[in-house]
Order: C-alpha cells, then structure tokens, then sequence
C-alpha cells in the first residue's frame, strides 16, 4: 500500500525566466501514485514544448501501482512510449530534435527511486547536507569523471550544456536508476538546469532547510529571477514528514526492490 499523502509536502514553481520567450520545461506532481518528474525540453520552443509535456503526460497516465516493481516498469514503459512519440514526430520533421531531459522521483511505501536521462538533477537535503542523486548526463560531465578537466574548470567550460542523452534523441532511452530508503524530514529537489546555472547547492539546501516546500521551491524561482534566469527554470521540492510512529520503520531496500525487468 502506498503512504498516505499527508506523508509528503510537495511545492513546484516554473517560470520561463528573463531571455527565453516560451516555457519548454513541464512538471508532473502525483502524490497519490508516488510520481514528481520535471522535464525540460530542447529543439527550438515548439518541438521542446511538445516533447516535455509528451513525456509528463506520458508519466501522468500511470494508475497505481501493486509494488515497487510494478511502479518502476510502468514509468520505463512510459517514458519508452514517450521517446518512440517523440522519434516519430522528428523523423516526420526531417530528422529534427524533439526531445527533453527528464528526473523522476519515485516512491513506494518507505523507499524512493530516482530515474534521469539528461542534466535535470535530483537532490536530496537529509540531516542538514544536500546530495546530488543524479549525475549529469552531459559532455563536462564525462571529460570531469575522465580527470581531463577540474571541477573549478567544469564551472566555466564552454557549451557545458551539451547533453549526451535525452528522451526522444535516440531509438531507446538511455535511463538511469539509483535508489534508497527513505528517512524522515527527507526533502527531494527535483529541478531543470535553469536553476542550477545560477544557484549553488549550498543555497539550495539553505532554501529547502529554512522553509516549506513551496516556500522553498518560490524562494530558488525567485533568486534565480535575480540573477538573470537566462533559461526557462523549473523546481519541484518533496518532503517526506511520516507520522511518528512510522519514522523509524525505514529499514534497508531489498537489493532487487527497483530493479529494472525490461
């Protein structure tokens, strides 16, 4: 059974910043079925329009789930649904680009799941730290993991917004999975690199550990706003407040929990 809604203080912001003329970023909320995703879109504003908000409704029509299991298949099946849209539609445009990253937050009973293709991130904010649970899917990211750059370097490195997989650019999505179990008073950033152009992870945490979720979610629109916003920015903040009683029954994650069956 999955936890009950009280369990989750959910906020979302989107605006479509201060040089960009349409919003290509989409955010999907579903406590109900265990569900956040923000997607961001990329192919010129028409083609990102369609394809974030493809693949967020794509997400949005998943019903609940029967386990943890059944949950993590339905959002693979749909996102492989959404890309096959997607590469349909750009083969329709001459071989065009309809894509858009995507960071999903899942949940079931006491345990979480993250899954991403492309730099939208997902943080975690537990015990006063803030973790990056993604890795960015993006070429600065690659030559810093391959030690041929610094991370003082990857800071101003030019086109660090190249992004090497996205749902829709090729025949399968590229996905990837990490997972965990879920503590009380853990909150989840889910955002689109919009925010993280201007905000540094410690702002971030300093949002999120100060206020509530949409408190904190207007808070990182607004400081971003400030600076400049030279992307559309989107941000999706999830806390996890169970009842007393429950808090302490986390335990580990069954190692074959959100194991993906495809």
């Amino acid at each position: 059974m999955q936890l009950s809604l009280a369990m989750f203080d959910t906020g979302a912001s989107t605006h479509v910043g201060k040089v960009r003329q349409h919003n290509e970023d989409r955010f999907l909320s579903m406590p109900a079925t265990g569900i956040w995703a923000v997607a961001d879109g990329m192919g010129g504003h028409e083609d990102g329009e369609y394809a974030s908000q493809t693949i967020v409704e794509a997400l949005g029509a998943i019903e609940a789930p029967a386990s943890a299991a059944d949950l993590l298949a339905r959002c693979e099946a749909q996102l492989v649904e959404a890309n096959g849209r997607l590469r349909e539609i750009g083969n329709q445009r001459g071989g065009a680009v309809v894509g858009a990253t995507i960071a999903v937050l899942l949940t079931y009973e006491r345990h979480y799941a993250c899954i991403w293709s492309g730099d939208s991130r997902i943080y975690v904010v537990r015990e006063g730290t803030i973790s990056q649970l993604s890795r960015d899917h993006t070429e600065v990211q690659q030559l810093l993991a391959g030690g041929a750059i610094t991370p003082e370097e990857a800071k101003s490195w030019p086109n660090s917004n190249v992004v090497t997989r996205a749902i829709g650019v090729f025949d399968s999505p590229e996905l990837e999975l990490t997972s965990g179990a879920l503590e009380s008073g853990d909150s989840f950033v889910i955002c689109s690199d919009g925010l993280t152009q201007h905000i540094e992870d410690r702002e971030i945490l300093g949002c999120v550990s100060s206020s509530g979720s949409q408190q904190a979610c207007d808070a990182l629109i607004a400081l971003t706003l400030e600076r400049g916003a030279v992307d559309n920015v989107t941000v999706v903040v999830v806390r996890y407040q169970p009842d007393p009683l429950d808090a302490t029954r986390t335990g580990t994650v069954p190692p074959d929990l959100w194991e993906w069956r495809g």
